[in-house]
């Protein structure tokens, strides 16, 4: 668990501005008793060296009011304001930072709602060939769907390329806009016990080799053809998968993670699980139909240039 998600630190924090609060008070009260204690011709009583003594000046009064406005604040603040810890602070019901934070985003949906409302009102593909949605479809992107797919939307081991024209679950409009509302959620089980042996493990990840004509033992291949049935449940007899399920296409030499023997053979022995969040929470209508023409853009525009 991260660090920030922990209570330690709201308690760590708060703890300082607690014991802050009563140094200050404890500093103030110290003085004061100091200089109660002291003698009628200003000193402290202490003398050395037969005539050298320890005066006692009072605090200037601008410093010591400067530390109990201090105290005073800082108590106020704590009281009001959600700053130890759990305590939510007295304008819970009026004040917030997730109350703020909400408050500047529908703000901030307000200042753009007539400028996706425009594109809301056009077909997606039209939004797609529109320099200014490009725009702010490729900053929706960037901030959102980089960090998985690459800035350049190509992806990277476990994370689909969307630039060309390899689609899990199709690469029409519509799913991508289906796909980015409500998430995608992939799973291949371990399917080495309804293989066989690792032996026949090894002849089915030939024979998936040999399906998109990609290097690989034909004699191997050969015999793992039988036993592949176990896959074609989800991926078809011929290996081209099948885009309501997910199952990839295993005949057009794309490997979402990772190419050669020994990937296929961690894959079948070991599946694999991927997950794309839901984007519909996060983000307007308006703001899905932009994002998702963009996407749709980057493989079906490219073609028609």
């Amino acid at each position: 668990m991260s660090d920030f998600t922990s209570n330690f630190w709201s308690i760590y924090v708060a703890g300082i501005s607690v014991v802050s609060i009563l140094a200050c008070a404890l500093l103030l009260w110290f003085s004061g008793k100091v200089r109660a204690n002291t003698s009628s011709d200003n000193t402290t009583g202490h003398v050395w060296d037969g005539d050298l003594r320890e005066m006692n000046n009072p605090l200037p009064r601008w410093w010591v009011w400067l530390f109990v406005i201090t105290i005073v604040f800082a108590i106020a603040y704590l009281a009001i304001y959600p700053g130890l810890g759990s305590f939510p602070g007295m304008l819970n019901e009026k004040w917030t930072q997730q109350g703020q934070y909400e408050k500047e985003v529908a703000k901030g949906k307000a200042e753009v709602a007539p400028l996706y409302a425009k594109f809301a009102s056009m077909k997606l593909e039209d939004v797609s060939r529109d320099p200014q949605a490009l725009a702010i479809g490729e900053r929706l992107f960037m901030n959102n769907c980089a960090q998985c797919h690459g800035s350049d939307a190509r992806g990277s081991r476990g994370f689909p390329n969307l630039a060309d024209s390899d689609w899990l679950h199709g690469g029409s409009a519509e799913k991508i806009t289906e796909t980015l509302v409500n998430g995608r959620m992939g799973m291949m089980p371990p399917m080495a016990a309804a293989v066989g042996s690792a032996d026949d493990v090894k002849n089915v990840a030939n024979y998936v080799l040999s399906l998109s004509s990609s290097p690989h033992d034909s004699v191997r291949a050969a015999l793992g053809k039988p036993k592949f049935a176990a896959c074609a449940a989800c991926h078809g007899m011929d290996g081209k998968g099948n885009q309501a399920m997910g199952a990839p296409n295993l005949a057009d030499d794309v490997w979402l993670h990772g190419y050669g023997e020994n990937a296929i053979i961690a894959m079948i022995n070991s599946g694999k699980t991927n997950q794309m969040p839901a984007q519909g929470e996060k983000f307007s209508s308006e703001q899905i139909h932009v994002l998702a023409a963009y996407v749709w853009g980057l493989s079906n525009n490219a073609k028609a240039r």
